[in-house]
């Protein structure tokens, strides 16, 4: 395989792997930073001459490893022992696809990884087996033990996540939301700390407020777009809503770091609708 063909072969897989390490963090945004983590090691070791047979199964290797290096890491959520165990129950006819990230984050991480790979996206026993570098026996019994595990945790009411936020917080992003749908961009291009961060998830980065000033241009430009006040996993967002579509739900989101009263990170997922699949969002206001 040549590097153009590698690179294609990235780019089609890159929305199954945010559904793998979406399930496996337990967040749609954190899956898309371990996907992304994913691909610079790809690239680094194809760059450094590794033989891959089976590319497919190399990156969905390095997806797993990663997600729980993602897990492991810092403070993140402590890992669930393997032996631990839940009893069998009956599971409605549900689709699992629909089932919320957080409650496969409740799996432990060898159940969820045999599940989300064979239930949601389609490998075999034998594919599980080699991506998690295990027999195709252990593969079978963890994939058995975390259906029947996710099958009792889905008959069980699951708490509303309230998106948790300061009174500043708040105001910040209430004025830049105000600012976008009035057109104000100037008066934003004001509010750009000098090195501030613009990332089009799977498109590019550029830093620096002289660099970032299209970005706003094209917003203006486009009058498709309506925004909102909403909160993302949590965290305060603008809502993007497509006006020739449907309005149920947003077309993508745009995340916005703070230090002080100035802006330091926006992180827009324009090109990135794959990060919405199952993602937990409220509108507020």
């Amino acid at each position: 395989m040549n590097t153009d063909e590698f690179e294609d072969r990235i780019k089609m897989l890159r929305p199954r792997l945010h559904r793998y390490c979406a399930r496996m963090t337990g967040s749609a945004v954190h899956g898309e930073d371990v996907v992304q983590d994913t691909l610079v090691k790809a690239l680094h070791a194809r760059a450094e001459g590794t033989a891959v047979d089976n590319v497919d199964a190399w990156l969905f290797r390095i997806a797993h490893n990663a997600s729980l290096d993602f897990l492991r890491g810092g403070s993140r959520q402590t890992v669930v022992p393997l032996t631990e165990d839940i009893e069998a129950a009956p599971m409605p006819q549900a689709d699992i696809v629909a089932i919320s990230f957080q409650m496969f984050l409740r799996l432990p991480e060898f159940q969820r990884c045999a599940v989300i790979l064979k239930d949601v996206l389609g490998h075999s026993v034998d594919e599980i087996a080699d991506i998690a570098e295990c027999s195709p026996a252990a593969a079978k019994s963890a994939l058995q033990r975390g259906r029947t595990a996710l099958r009792q945790l889905a008959q069980a009411p699951e708490d509303t996540r309230l998106p948790l936020m300061s009174d500043a917080d708040r105001r910040k992003i209430t004025a830049y939301v105000d600012l976008f749908r009035s057109g104000e961009f100037d008066t934003i291009r004001a509010m750009l700390a000098d090195d501030v961060k613009l990332e089009l998830v799977n498109r590019l980065r550029l830093e620096g407020r002289d660099k970032i000033g299209v970005y706003f241009t094209r917003y203006a430009e486009e009058t498709r777009w309506r925004f909102a006040l909403g909160a993302i996993e949590g965290q305060p967002a603008m809502l993007v809503f497509d006006s020739t579509g449907s309005m149920e739900r947003p077309a993508h989101f745009v995340l916005i770091g703070w230090s002080e009263n100035r802006i330091v990170d926006i992180r827009d997922f324009l090109f990135a609708p794959y990060v919405l699949d199952a993602i937990d969002w409220v509108r507020l206001g």
